[in-house]
């Protein structure tokens, strides 16, 4: 089976691509010659992730998984939520994000957060939404060099350190794409 993993983001794939099984045929963006970047307009993780799953399968012919990430934090009412990759602005990287997070936040004591990722799964006129949250708090200052976006800075519950010094094998176990791609994986396999 071919799938188009609807994401031009190069960590979101490669973390992706470690939790999907090897037989099926997992295609990018440029396999299936889509280069242009797909503008997420939803004003819901749900909403994006199924623009960018529609948008790849609609071109495509084949079916697409696309997700949407945000991190939500308690103080901030949700933000920076469906804004998170773009906290900063359009061009914002890591660490603009982090920076303005943490100046957002400054000395609020509850720095309770969680991430949340929806994934769509479009084939042909079918569309099914999995999703995972994992809890935690935000850090003071970035901690550990592992991981993307605001791995440094998150710290889930039960842990000392933050997703940026864990273990790639202990955030794949936590993590809230990891906890949609399991969802994922078992409704997929019943298809078979």
């Amino acid at each position: 089976m071919k799938i188009v993993l609807a994401t031009q983001n190069p960590n979101k794939r490669k973390e992706m691509l470690a939790l999907l099984p090897d037989h099926y045929q997992i295609l990018s963006p440029l396999d299936v010659n889509w280069t242009e970047p797909i503008a997420e307009t939803g004003e819901t993780l749900q909403s994006n992730a199924l623009i960018k799953a529609k948008t790849l399968a609609v071109h495509s012919g084949f079916a697409a998984l696309a997700d949407d990430s945000g991190l939500l934090v308690d103080a901030l009412n949700g933000a920076p939520g469906v804004y998170s990759a773009r906290y900063a602005g359009q061009q914002a990287t890591d660490s603009d994000n982090m920076d303005k997070l943490l100046a957002e936040l400054g000395g609020q004591k509850n720095r309770q957060a969680h991430f949340k990722t929806v994934l769509a799964w479009v084939e042909g006129n079918s569309v099914q939404y999995f999703s995972g949250q994992v809890s935690g708090r935000i850090a003071t200052k970035p901690l550990g060099q592992n991981g993307f976006g605001y791995d440094p800075l998150f710290i889930p519950d039960g842990y000392e350190q933050s997703f940026g010094q864990l273990s790639p094998e202990i955030k794949k176990k936590l993590s809230h794409r990891s906890q949609a791609l399991r969802a994922f994986m078992a409704f997929i396999q019943t298809k078979q």
